[in-house]
């Protein structure tokens, strides 16, 4: 009967997530994913194991504020980012559908060792935009015309 008393006590004296925690962890997700960077590179940047990185990005592990500031630094942003909108939305981050394959396409972009390779991606994807573009000059600057009760774009 003592003993399971004494777990009680040990279950609750153990520190658990607050919500500013998880809050941060979440935004560090955020921010690590918008770079497209791996969770084990972050750490490896950082200074933990990417168990480590993991804890702190679900929030389970807190992170103390000298901690803070270098994965502030690793990932280009100032500490204040981590807590910018806290009180403002509950939910998590979300990305879009065009976010989510921007994040793919980083990611596989990145992962591409051949700068040759790498280059040659980046002027198909100007050759597409800039086809993209001209369509819609095209109907922009396209004449209408009608005949007889027929509409036609010249």
């Amino acid at each position: 009967m003592a003993a399971l008393a004494k777990a009680k006590v040990n279950e609750s004296a153990r520190p658990r997530p607050q919500d500013t925690d998880r809050y941060v962890g979440a935004r560090l997700r955020e921010r690590r994913l918008m770079l497209g960077m791996t969770q084990q590179r972050m750490a490896e940047l950082i200074g933990v194991t990417y168990q480590q990185a993991h804890k702190y990005e679900k929030g389970i592990n807190r992170i103390a504020g000298g901690r803070l500031y270098t994965i502030a630094q690793v990932l280009g942003v100032e500490v204040s980012f981590f807590y910018e909108g806290i009180g403002a939305r509950a939910d998590a981050f979300e990305p879009t559908p065009k976010q989510r394959l921007l994040l793919e396409l980083t990611r596989n972009f990145t992962s591409i060792t051949s700068r040759r390779q790498q280059e040659a991606i980046c002027s198909l994807a100007r050759t597409l935009a800039s086809f993209e573009r001209d369509d819609e000059l095209e109907v922009e600057g396209a004449a209408v015309i009608e005949i007889g009760g027929t509409t036609t774009v010249a």
